[in-house]
């Protein structure tokens, strides 16, 4: 009688402890997953200004056709929606290269920089960037506390267990990384 009240007690103890350990990985996992979709949210908003940008764009810059084409491209494959959140993740890396560029060469084109339609799209896609950036930073906090607790004992083995995996962190590219070239930004 009494080996089996032991018995039952230690049972209870380690469904209690497997059920603590799944939950809280599930609540880390649903904590990355509503970062992303608050990325998903900045990143439409960001999809929705490209088609304004490059019309207004357009008229000036017909040198840097093949990056507004690419632009159009990257959104349009965004819009798609079938993607993966890794492939999400790549192509909203693509989508700020070529929109960095594309601010770039604006300074090639002084009646362009004082159009107020543009200016207040750059204004409205600078204010989209800073809180894609702000998200993607609350993102990657939430994903990295998850990835611990994937990877970390003992929550790895209910992960293990329960098919958790780690999920990718937004970085920047290895160019991105790189010092910026003052001097070529300022060569005409």
């Amino acid at each position: 009688m009494e080996n089996s009240v032991v018995l039952l007690i230690l049972a209870g103890v380690l469904l209690l402890f497997i059920i603590l350990g799944y939950n809280r990985l599930v609540r880390r996992r649903n904590n990355a997953e509503k970062a992303f979709a608050t990325i998903d949210a900045m990143a439409k908003k960001r999809y929705d200004l490209i088609p304004n940008l490059v019309a207004t764009v357009q008229k000036y810059m017909e040198h840097e056709r093949e990056t507004l084409t690419e632009i159009t491209e990257l959104r349009a494959k965004a819009m798609s929606g079938n993607l993966s959140d890794n492939e999400k993740v790549d192509l909203n890396n693509k989508i700020s290269r070529a929109m960095g560029g594309i601010m770039v060469a604006v300074e090639n084109y002084p009646d362009l920089k004082a159009n107020q339609n543009f200016l207040q799209l750059q204004g409205s896609l600078n204010e989209v960037e800073e809180q894609l950036s702000a998200a993607r930073r609350a993102y990657n906090a939430a994903v990295t506390d998850y990835n611990n607790a994937v990877q970390m004992f003992p929550s790895n083995v209910f992960a293990m267990m329960f098919g958790f995996k780690t999920k990718l962190l937004f970085e920047i590219s290895e160019k991105e990384r790189q010092n910026v070239d003052v001097k070529s930004l300022f060569s005409i």
